[in-house]
């Protein structure tokens, strides 16, 4: 393992396998970025069938209607994706990240497609370090990624896109001993699609 200093103060500790470890200088006082999801899931709360599989979605696939995403990911600086979503993300996208910086949850080596880096420990350091990089909004995404930062108070703003379809069985949003925590509704809107979103921020 080897460290490096960074413009910021903080040092870097990087493995040979290319997976960053925490080093943030404590020393630094600065805004902590605001870490907003952004997320379809079912009536029942699920993301994803049991098997990975996205046509959940497809009841809401209404040709130029983005929800508001572009507009979300227009004021956001960076993104935090766990593995599994990565995966997904670059099998179906040509340039998913729009340029902005990557940062992918793995606990294994990471081959770069976007000048991505890997960060293999829990996220609390990690949104030390952003903020030590100037960073003011986060883009959080993928179930684990998910439900361990709401485990740990990390999220501030959920956006909730629910699709009109009850899966049954598949992978949850949410823990079943998810942490207790408090949401204020900022903002609800429905769709002739018959998708809901909600918008909700920490209280």
């Amino acid at each position: 393992m080897r460290r490096r200093r960074t413009a910021f103060g903080a040092a870097k500790a990087v493995t040979a396998g290319g997976i960053l470890r925490p080093a943030f200088d404590r020393r630094l006082k600065v805004p902590q970025p605001i870490v907003r999801v952004y997320i379809a899931v079912s009536l029942d709360g699920c993301i994803a069938r049991e098997d990975g599989a996205l046509d959940r979605l497809e009841p809401v696939h209404v040709a130029g209607e983005d929800y508001g995403y572009a507009q979300f990911f227009a004021n956001i600086d960076a993104l935090i994706i766990g593995r599994n979503t990565y995966d997904s993300v670059l099998a179906f996208a040509q340039r998913p990240f729009g340029g902005k910086p990557v940062t992918v949850l793995a606990h294994r080596a990471l081959t770069p497609q976007h000048g991505e880096l890997a960060y293999a420990d829990a996220p609390r350091p990690l949104r030390e370090r952003l903020a030590a990089a100037g960073l003011r909004a986060v883009y959080l995404d993928g179930g684990q990624a998910i439900r361990q930062s709401l485990q740990e108070h990390l999220v501030d703003e959920l956006t909730l896109n629910i699709v009109p379809v009850l899966l049954g069985r598949g992978r949850p949003l949410f823990a079943p001993a998810a942490a207790a925590l408090n949401w204020t509704l900022l903002s609800s809107r429905s769709f002739s699609s018959g998708l809901v979103q909600n918008r909700y921020r920490r209280s």
